[in-house]
């Protein structure tokens, strides 16, 4: 007998991935506005009524357990990143015989990177494949889908599911937890769907807040190369933590005020959601007394007074400001996992880049946008240590680990440290992978960007070392070792056990 109502949970899956014909009218409303093609995102909505009207017919409108959620959520991830890769194959092919391609020598040709592309932007990852970033090349129509499927994934797509279909209320807290980066969700209304309302309310606000920013620095001729597109492109893909720009060189091709504007968006972006309501709610204690947001602080002020003093140790007298700036800027872009780059820090002595690996394996704070093992797992990871050595001195004490005020159970501390090392294992034997298949391909890589890559990849960060850095792409990796890399973001935006889960035999046994 199976364990799993499959049915159920491919008719969920069915429901979400109808949702997704909606905001590709976004794109679709802006190629008619740029006189660009629509083809590639009626294409989009056409692929997506029919997969998810087909799954409704097979499934089945039940009521949903741990396991069908689980199912719903990982399988829904691959389905999305699936459908919003149509778009980029369209224009690069057309449909032979009627409609020729828009940018037949787009890189997003190839399957493999145009799913690569579709799953960096739903997961939020930022990493590439273009060879050339130009909304002159590839459009602003499709340029800003590419923003989108960030700006969607980074409160998650379930989520939205939740908060405005009332079918997925019963169950909803259970695929909230199953996606929310982090341990677990905060409910901060009685019922589920409205707190998941209320988390997509403070993220619309917050983008629009930024957006709206961004168009006044153009406005006033702070930045003139900040217009309205690069406003909502920036928009759309800070608050996600997601690094997607228009611009080829990301942030470095703004000017000093933009990135003045941005950094606390993105430090904001980094910030655990219930503590943005509580501060609403002018409960500003809760954030003070936050064990997580301390740890989170002084992970980010760390980060960057270390990589000042890196930067302004070699620089000229007069350029001290620009260093504390740029130090700033990338330790929050890396903390976070935004993984926007003001600078080419591969330039940067081997310390600073060395320091910018460690800060990929902190991440945001749980339940913010950001990605990575999460400031609250480290803080209680730190804590077991200093009890644990406590005990080695004191072995007839009784020291529990305690968080803002309360006690941790233990069994939540194991879980925390088995993620942690599943997500290590997990991580390194990505980088094992892609090192064994550059190797076979003759591409030259050295031992900072492969742990780079896998590291990257699985903490949707987005850029790594090297050729792979935050100026480069990963067009040149070879095809298994891009796949490799879709598999890691793939399980690093949903926290790697519900899809190790999938793997199990005891989930498929009644």
């Amino acid at each position: 007998m199976s364990g799993i109502d499959i049915r159920a949970a491919v008719g969920l899956t069915g429901r979400v991935t109808l949702l997704l014909a909606v905001p590709l009218l976004l794109p679709l409303a802006a190629a008619l506005y740029y006189g660009e093609p629509v083809l590639p995102f009626l294409a989009a909505i056409a692929v997506a009524v029919a997969i998810g009207g087909g799954l409704l017919a097979v499934g089945r409108d039940r009521d949903i357990g741990t396991r069908e959620g689980l199912f719903m959520v990982t399988v829904t991830w691959l389905a999305v990143a699936a459908i919003g890769a149509v778009p980029y194959l369209i224009a690069a092919h057309g449909v032979p015989g009627l409609v020729a391609p828009q940018t037949p020598t787009s890189t997003l040709g190839s399957p493999v990177n145009a799913l690569f592309e579709s799953m960096s932007g739903f997961t939020t990852t930022g990493a590439t494949v273009l060879g050339v970033i130009d909304p002159a090349v590839h459009g602003r129509a499709m340029l800003l889908w590419r923003q989108l499927t960030q700006w969607l994934g980074g409160m998650g797509i379930v989520v939205l599911a939740v908060a405005i279909l009332p079918r997925l209320s019963v169950g909803g807290a259970q695929l909230m937890e199953t996606e929310a980066p982090g341990p677990g969700i905060e409910k901060l209304k009685p019922h589920i769907a409205a707190t998941a309302r209320t988390l997509w309310t403070i993220y619309i606000a917050l983008t629009a807040l930024e957006v709206a920013l961004l168009v006044l620095v153009g406005e006033l001729g702070l930045d003139p190369a900040m217009t309205p597109y690069n406003a909502l492109a920036h928009g759309l893909t800070t608050m996600p933590t997601g690094g997607f720009s228009p611009a080829a060189r990301s942030i470095e091709a703004f000017a000093m005020v933009t990135q003045l504007v941005i950094i606390p968006f993105m430090f904001i972006a980094g910030t655990n959601f219930a503590l943005l309501w509580h501060l609403l709610q002018r409960d500003g204690t809760a954030v003070l007394a936050d064990g997580e947001f301390r740890g989170y602080v002084t992970a980010v002020v760390g980060v960057a007074g270390v990589l000042t003093v890196i930067l302004a140790l070699g620089s000229a007298p007069g350029a001290v400001g620009a260093a504390v700036v740029d130090a700033t800027f990338q330790a929050v872009a890396i903390v976070t996992t935004t993984g926007y780059a003001s600078v080419d820090y591969t330039a940067w002595p081997m310390a600073g880049q060395l320091l910018l690996l460690v800060a990929m394996f902190i991440g945001g704070s749980t339940g913010s946008t950001g990605g990575g093992i999460k400031l609250l797992r480290w803080v209680l990871i730190i804590k077991a240590i200093r009890r644990d050595l406590f005990a080695v001195v004191h072995p007839r004490a009784v020291r529990p680990v305690r968080l803002n005020g309360h006690t941790v159970d233990e069994d939540a501390l194991q879980s925390v440290q088995m993620l942690t090392l599943v997500y290590l294992l997990v991580l390194t034997s990505g980088a094992v992978l892609i090192a064994l298949d550059t190797a076979a391909a003759g591409l030259e890589t050295t031992g900072l960007e492969l742990i780079g890559i896998a590291t990257t990849a699985i903490g949707n960060v987005g850029p790594a070392f090297g050729q792979f850095g935050p100026m480069g792409s990963f067009l040149a990796l070879p095809t298994v070792s891009k796949l490799v890399m879709i598999g890691l973001m793939w399980v690093g935006r949903l926290e790697v056990i519900p899809v190790l889960v999938l793997l199990t035999r005891a989930f498929w046994r009644g």
